[in-house]
């Protein structure tokens, strides 16, 4: 079956997710400086959210571009992708709201470990369907920025326990590796 219905599908529930977590942030009451203060816990968490929902729609975007077809496992795994990357909104806020607290980092640091999972699962799938000798195969090599990813996914969870800027340091680590856009597919594309 074709991909453009998944991609729109993925694109507008991705769309979704922002709108939601926007809407956590409130407008301060006062028209002073100081009246901002109170909002940087929640500001920050959102926008630490927002590189990440938008490092998943771009990697997505062009992961998709290079496939030909999809079928049920690649629906089902991206359905399982966007569940997780659905529960970033209410751990975005649990995390904003409680000020960077040790529970809540390490709550939305178990999200973020299993929206990479999901992703790594997605890969998988998408591999599975087009084989191991094709372009997309060789566009996606040996996943070291997922594997390293993953791996100080789980260090931050319980290091979060020995102090919560720890995790936040480590996610915002791994949105930084991630920021710059992953450019194996799209050389793929430009072959």
């Amino acid at each position: 079956m074709g991909k453009g219905r998944v991609e729109a599908f993925s694109d507008g529930v991705m769309a979704i997710i922002i709108t939601i977590m926007v809407l956590e942030l409130k407008v301060p009451h006062g028209a002073e400086f100081s009246a901002l203060a109170p909002l940087w816990p929640t500001f920050l968490s959102y926008v630490l959210s927002f590189i990440y929902v938008g490092i998943y729609w771009n990697n997505l975007h062009n992961m998709f571009h290079t496939v030909q077809r999809v079928d049920g496992r690649v629906l089902w795994a991206n359905l399982h992708l966007l569940f997780w990357l659905s529960l970033m909104p209410v751990t975005t806020a649990f995390m904003g709201e409680n000020h960077f607290a040790p529970v809540p980092v390490a709550v939305y640091g178990v999200v973020l470990a299993l929206c990479a999972a999901a992703y790594f699962i997605l890969v998988v799938m998408l591999q599975r369907l087009h084989g191991n000798d094709t372009a997309f195969a060789r566009a996606v090599g040996t996943d070291r920025k997922e594997k390293i990813s993953v791996v100080l996914y789980i260090a931050a969870i319980p290091l979060t326990f020995v102090n919560q800027w720890i995790g936040v340091a480590l996610y915002m680590l791994v949105a930084m590796i991630w920021f710059v856009p992953d450019r194996r597919f799209e050389r793929l594309v430009e072959k």
